[in-house]
């Protein structure tokens, strides 16, 4: 990590830990010196949170900021998770509420061009902000003791993601009244009280869910001056990277920021919901996590879950940190749930997923025929010749409910190979979803071995075969004693001629061998 590089005698970063302060950069207002770097460490009361705020900012200008900058960390500095932003020119930076005790601030000038520098003041406790990050928390003054009276309090939530906003009240109680005229709670879809308003509460029940329809939500808190309450707890989180829903057959998602550093106080879900029928095979193609406690060897801190449903009281499918290659993971059903949670230190690079959903579908043989049978409804969109078994002319018939096909071994391109010394007819079955222009064709390997009466099938192309490593089992194999269609059985080569053959040639070898000998002797 980088020394403060400060010349002798400028005083330069440390440790701030009154409840409330100022610093500012070295010789402000006066020029700031060449090659400096100082670090200042807030740290107030735990279970406290800082707000900071910027009474004068000037610094070399850079379109990235690449030659003189502030940046300010949600606790420690120097994990790029915890970076809330990075500062240069003439724009102040808005006032951050650290999402806990602990906040960083880093200066950094380099050889060319010194300004006047900053000044800054920070307070804890004190409420309301500018929130930028993916996700976060805000509880009311003193929460979960009663909140202050002639409290008011904004927050401003906003410029890190570009969806729409999420607002979840976990807890919330408050003076009631008609109008919620004395104590409330408003919620406005954007940055000022301009926008237009989303609602206002005041009582114990909790308000709903609330989504706004821009990246930005300004909260505000106010109390008068008697009858309180326990206040509130709110969770917000950046729809769009941090919460998504998929209902399409298949797809990929990653982390906040991916292949960048995640950000630290996540909690993200990802959904997804396929027709009936239908199981959810998630693919693993990248994950780096902060890796487990060293006391219990768990994954404590930063994790990705898998729920076998659309909830996380569902059993659980696995829960994964740390540097790992994964197998791949199937639902049970037509819903998987994937939640990341990140705590307040330690960001790395995140994940990238593919998922497909696996077509339900029957596959049955006889020692001659194919038989495959898949429910309309699961492929409702799809005409009939857009399923076929190795050729197009092999294509689904629709039989009631179902798509079916039924074939002999002889046709729709398939062929006998031996695979783990067993013979096995093998062919190809195609799903085709493209759209227009977008080619989606899905292909799953139908397999038989004839003699047991045994089929399987394996899905050969799904999610981007480039990037999925291997071909995966999907589907169980099932053994499926149906009715021979046709009397011809296969019959396996009478064993007698082979060891007739055998001893032949045997024979015929210790005959030259003899005549050999006789002619040297």
């Amino acid at each position: 990590s980088h020394q403060p590089l400060c010349p002798p005698g400028i005083k330069c970063g440390g440790v701030l830990s009154a409840p409330s302060g100022n610093f500012s950069s070295p010789n402000f207002p006066g020029l700031y010196p060449y090659e400096t770097e100082c670090t200042w460490l807030i740290v107030v009361a735990e279970g406290s949170s800082v707000l900071l705020s910027f009474s004068h900012f000037e610094l070399e200008y850079h379109d990235a900021c690449a030659y003189d900058y502030l940046q300010v960390y949600n606790g420690a500095s120097r994990d790029q998770g915890n970076l809330l932003g990075t500062f240069c020119g003439h724009s102040p930076p808005p006032p951050f509420s650290s999402a806990w005790h602990v906040m960083a601030v880093v200066f950094r000038s380099d050889r060319h061009v010194a300004k006047h520098g900053f000044a800054a003041v920070y307070q804890k406790d004190a409420c309301g902000g500018q929130l930028t990050g993916l996700s976060g928390e805000i509880t009311s003054p003193r929460y979960p003791e009663s909140y202050p009276n002639d409290a008011e309090c904004r927050w401003s939530i906003g410029g890190a993601g570009s969806g729409p906003l999420t607002l979840v009240f976990a807890d919330f109680q408050m003076e009631g009244g008609q109008g919620c005229s004395f104590d409330y709670v408003a919620l406005f879809d954007g940055p000022t009280v301009t926008a237009p308003r989303l609602g206002r509460y005041c009582g114990s029940t909790r308000p709903p869910r609330t989504i706004s329809s821009t990246p930005h939500l300004l909260i505000i808190f106010k109390s008068d001056f008697n009858i309180g309450g326990r206040g509130f707890k709110a969770h917000f989180y950046s729809a769009g990277e941090c919460q998504e829903v998929f209902t399409a057959i298949k797809g990929n998602f990653s982390s906040p920021q991916y292949p960048s550093f995640y950000p630290n106080n996540l909690k993200c879900q990802w959904s997804i919901n396929l027709p009936p029928g239908y199981r959810v095979k998630v693919f693993f193609l990248d994950l780096e996590l902060e890796g487990r406690s060293s006391l219990t060897g768990g994954c404590d801190y930063d994790h990705l879950s898998a729920f076998d449903g659309g909830t996380e009281n569902r059993a659980l499918l696995g829960q994964w940190c740390g540097r790992e290659s994964l197998a791949p993971v199937t639902s049970h059903s037509n819903q998987l749930l994937l939640v990341l949670h990140t705590d307040r230190n330690t960001a790395k690079r995140g994940f990238s997923i593919a998922y497909v959903g696996v077509v339900p579908m029957n596959v049955s043989c006889t020692r001659t025929d194919f038989h495959i049978q898949i429910p309309v409804q699961s492929l409702a969109q799809l005409e009939r010749n857009k399923i076929y078994l190795g050729t197009p002319s092999c294509a689904a018939r629709v039989v009631g409910r179902s798509f079916k096909i039924h074939t002999r071994f002889d046709t729709c391109g398939t062929e006998s190979q031996r695979r783990n010394n067993t013979s096995v007819i093998v062919s190809t079955l195609y799903i085709d979803f493209s759209v227009g222009d977008q080619e989606d064709i899905h292909q799953y390997e139908v397999q038989c071995e004839p003699k047991r009466k045994e089929a399987s099938v394996t899905l050969i192309a799904g999610p981007d075969p480039s990037r999925l490593r291997q071909a995966e089992n999907l589907v169980d194999a099932q053994q499926w004693e149906g009715e021979a269609m046709d009397a011809r059985e296969i019959k396996s080569q009478d064993t007698s001629d082979i060891v007739f053959i055998s001893i032949c040639i045997l024979a015929g070898l210790l005959m030259v061998i003899a005549v050999v000998g006789l002619v040297l002797l």
